[in-house]
């Protein structure tokens, strides 16, 4: 599962005309979903995004998490992020789960954050999203979780 956290100062979701998510300042963080993602990838790529230490303390250092400031977290569908992009000029969407399961491991991971921290917005998955906007710094991660297959297994 893959997630690009972006530092903003505010953020929406358009879609169809109408804004259907903001947040003022936070983590926008757009999310691909691989194949052989599961609900334990998304629960550890959750945990990472909540606490990942993005944010400036009093000493200007990045310290602080989304958490710890109290920050808008904008979960946004991203199934481009899978692509393959090592030949030709063509991106492949292999790597990328199918639909149906993907949409079901985005809304697992929605209702998480949602269960988990208080200030949640997200897109809509498979939607045509409008997605605005102001990063902060620019501030920008890439965050990769692998599924771990041994406990998938266990599990399975």
């Amino acid at each position: 599962m893959i997630a690009l956290l972006q530092r903003v100062t505010h953020a929406d979701v358009v879609v169809n005309g109408i804004q259907i998510a903001q947040i003022n300042q936070g983590l926008v963080v757009l999310i691909g979903i691989e194949r052989g993602d599961a609900t334990t990838t998304a629960d550890r790529l959750l945990n990472k995004i909540l606490h990942y230490r993005v944010f400036s303390d009093k000493n200007d250092k990045m310290n602080l998490s989304v958490t710890d400031i109290k920050g808008g977290l904008l979960l946004v569908p991203q199934f481009t992020l899978a692509a393959n992009t090592d030949k030709g000029l063509r991106p492949s969407f292999t790597p990328a789960e199918a639909p149906s399961q993907g949409n079901a491991l985005f809304d697992y991971l929605c209702q998480q954050a949602k269960d988990t921290y208080s200030d949640v917005d997200t897109g809509q998955f498979g939607a045509d999203m409008k997605v605005s906007l102001t990063n902060d710094g620019p501030v920008t991660f890439w965050l990769q979780i692998k599924p771990d297959i041994s406990k998938e297994l266990q599990h399975g």
